[in-house]
């Protein structure tokens, strides 16, 4: 793959999640990324997270196989693993043995919890994680109970975009220095720190510590999703008092002086319900008639099957097709590096052979593996 990290060779332990996640965004940026799967698993090539790689089917149980990890992790620039704390020690693949292989490698280990404290060994998903860092608590409407954002926050924003940025900055060091290291990345942590100005807010006190009723989590009229007359929605995000002037006169509201005091919380439930109200006078066709590409901050609220047909989106490429399915192109977009079109996730074990050879195994040797099931 063409792109910025071209020439990094990052090994992935197979995994679920935010591991894959992470290393579909390296390998969409140029890095050459081998899963090692586990014989007999099926990767669906409409699935995004496990596009651009190059995969060898290693059986960990059998006579061989943890060599050919070693020797891959040799051959590597990072690795990515998203086992519980102690797994890769248990197959002799820790840190201390590979980086004892290979100084310069960057370890990137990828939990929920962390690789230390009272809940290291527990189980968990996305919406335990953000519940421990305070987020959850605060995504929700007034007087009701916290709804969980997908797994967007804590698997993939705080989980595997934070383990890309760490092992690119571990990379650069490792450049400088010829010193690897491991990145403990936990989306307990990660989560709690994509909260930063939430608790900026707190700290200067223009934040309450509960849901619905602030400015960016829906309890002012001015930052909300409304419904329409044909059951589709908007999105209004007028905070600027420019922009807020601009959606009182698109919506006829600049006569009435209720709409005067933009600011006072005390105000907001009774202004809420006067604009559902009026918006749900139009269809969301109309309103975008009225209101978009202005400076309201407007825009309409599209579903999975709506959003790559919009304009904008066709115009920037957004979405591409791959595997015979819509799915989000690589970002950012680079002025200076190309990169290329995404490929398909691979079938399972179908580079073990060249990645053999590339790693100096004889036909003797890829024999005797094949034999004793270690390799597939």
């Amino acid at each position: 793959m063409a792109g910025p990290l071209m020439g990094l060779r990052i090994i992935e332990f197979a995994g679920i999640g935010p591991g894959p996640f992470c290393a579909m965004m390296l390998a969409d940026h140029g890095a050459e990324v081998i899963r090692i799967d586990r014989p007999g698993a099926q990767l669906d090539p409409r699935d995004p997270l496990s596009r651009n790689r190059r995969s060898i089917a290693l059986d960990m149980k059998a006579p061989g196989a943890i060599d050919v990890a070693r020797d891959l992790c040799k051959s590597a620039d990072a690795i990515i693993e998203g086992y519980r704390p102690g797994v890769m020690e248990r197959l002799g693949l820790g840190p201390d043995v590979l980086l004892g292989d290979n100084p310069r490698l960057v370890y990137g280990r990828m939990t929920g919890w962390g690789q230390y404290g009272p809940y290291a060994q527990a189980a968990g998903h996305d919406i335990n994680y953000i519940s421990l860092s305070g987020v959850l608590h605060g995504i929700g409407r007034a007087g009701e109970k916290p709804v969980p954002p997908v797994n967007y926050v804590g698997d993939f924003g705080g989980g595997a975009m934070m383990l890309a940025f760490g092992m690119v900055s571990a990379l650069l060091h490792a450049a400088r220095t010829g010193e690897g290291q491991v990145i403990d990345c936990a989306m307990t942590d990660g989560s709690a720190l994509l909260a930063g100005m939430t608790w900026g807010f707190k700290a200067m006190g223009r934040l309450k510590d509960e849901a619905g009723v602030n400015l960016l989590d829906g309890g002012a009229h001015f930052y909300d999703s409304y419904a329409c007359a044909d059951g589709k929605y908007i999105s209004i995000g007028s905070i600027e008092p420019q922009f807020y002037a601009l959606l009182r006169e698109k919506t006829g509201l600049d006569k009435d002086p209720d709409f005067d005091v933009q600011l006072d919380p005390a105000r907001w439930p009774h202004l809420k319900q006067k604009l559902a109200a009026l918006f749900a006078t139009k269809t969301r066709d109309k309103w975008c008639e009225i209101m978009e590409m202005t400076d309201i901050c407007f825009a309409p609220i599209l579903s999975l099957e709506e959003a790559p047909e919009h304009p904008h989106n066709i115009a920037r490429g957004t979405f591409v097709t791959i595997g015979g399915a819509v799915q989000p192109a690589p970002a950012p977009r680079y002025s200076a590096t190309e990169t290329d079109p995404p490929r398909a996730a691979p079938v399972v074990g179908a580079d073990s052979d060249a990645l053999l050879t590339e790693l100096g195994y004889d036909a003797a040797r890829c024999a005797e593996l094949r034999d004793a099931g270690a390799v597939r």
